[in-house]
């Protein structure tokens, strides 16, 4: 499918979620009996049928304190994690492998403040289950400086339509941008590239996830979020090394594959607090950056992981637009956090 292409099918995915549709259908009626057998299969090898196994808890502080000798301790920045098993690590075993770790102290060290991190994302979580997310998040004393979201693979998965989908993901983002919170969403990785799946599945989930990435933007930028293609999580490099950047279960990502995914958000992140040095933030047109239709934008960052989407003019000759940028990726190392939290039950 066309870059344009896939910008007509996004727009037409979030103009439904924006205004009530109906589900847009991401494959034919003729194969949904296929897709639903092959489905029942893959997710039998993948899940090996049980239950989702626990993930290492890595709330807490990270980063230490950048202050001089008796001043005041610096205020914490208070990041949150949203989503799925992605956004909870699941398939690793430290804390510190976690991806809300690895962006935690990677903005701590940006940064030079600590960073209190708490991750309420749920494995197995779809679209729908981010108003309870939020919810929690809204619901306590302090407002988060930033949040991070990241889900869709169980959305394609278990074929939510993708109009619903959107409509759940954009409205968690106004509450979050209504109470003052930054919004980073990783949009939903390409399931193109899962070892277990097999042909033709595996064409119609790389087409659905991309097609739900681009309407995940759309929906996103028009609620004031930014927005980082997580095609890499799954996507080419993951192609031509699954040994090294899936996990045991060859669905989720192992620790290399999380640091992978930390390294293309962490920028955006740095960005969205005005972290970022300004020369960085004008369009480079030698990493074929700039400004473009927002739907345009879209369907660009779905094809190619790690390209940021934000907000720019609201209004243009095709409507609203956006600027697509390829930051540099920063590295980020494994760290514990230096208090962690109480180990509670997930959320």
């Amino acid at each position: 499918m066309t870059s344009m292409s896939r910008a007509r099918v996004a727009r037409r995915i979030a103009a439904g979620a924006a205004y009530g549709g109906g589900g847009i259908g991401l494959a034919g009626a003729a194969v949904v009996g296929l897709l639903l057998a092959e489905a029942r299969l893959a997710r039998r090898h993948v899940n090996g049928g049980g239950e989702h196994p626990r993930v290492p808890h890595a709330d807490g502080r990270y980063g230490r304190t950048y202050d001089a000798p008796g001043a005041p301790a610096a205020q914490p920045l208070r990041l949150v994690l949203l989503g799925d098993s992605t956004a909870a690590g699941q398939g690793v075993h430290r804390s510190g492998q976690t991806p809300g770790a690895l962006l935690a102290s990677g903005l701590a060290a940006v940064a030079e403040r600590p960073v209190e991190l708490r991750n309420v994302s749920l494995p197995g979580a779809r679209s729908d289950d981010l108003d309870r997310q939020v919810a929690l998040i809204l619901g306590s004393d302090q407002v988060p400086d930033i949040c991070v979201i990241m889900i869709g693979a169980n959305d394609v998965t278990q074929r939510m339509p993708p109009t619903r989908s959107v409509r759940h993901l954009s409205a968690a983002v106004r509450r979050l941008r209504t109470a003052g919170a930054e919004v980073v969403v990783g949009t939903c990785p390409d399931l193109g590239t899962i070892e277990p799946v097999p042909q033709p599945l595996r064409w119609l989930a790389r087409r659905a996830s991309r097609q739900l990435a681009a309407a995940q933007t759309i929906g996103v930028i028009e609620q004031g979020g930014r927005t980082v293609s997580l095609g890499d999580l799954l996507g080419p490099e993951f192609e031509e090394n699954p040994r090294e950047l899936f996990g045991p279960d060859h669905f989720h990502p192992s620790a290399e594959g999380y640091a992978t995914a930390a390294m293309a958000v962490l920028p955006t992140l740095c960005a969205a607090l005005g972290l970022w040095p300004a020369d960085e933030e004008r369009p480079d047109v030698s990493r074929r950056e700039g400004f473009l239709p927002v739907a345009r934008a879209a369907a660009e960052a779905a094809s190619e992981a790690g390209t940021e989407v934000t907000a720019a003019m609201p209004t243009g000759p095709r409507g609203p637009w956006a600027l697509l940028k390829r930051r540099r990726r920063r590295r980020v190392e494994e760290t514990e956090p230096t208090e962690p939290a109480p180990n509670q039950a997930s959320a």
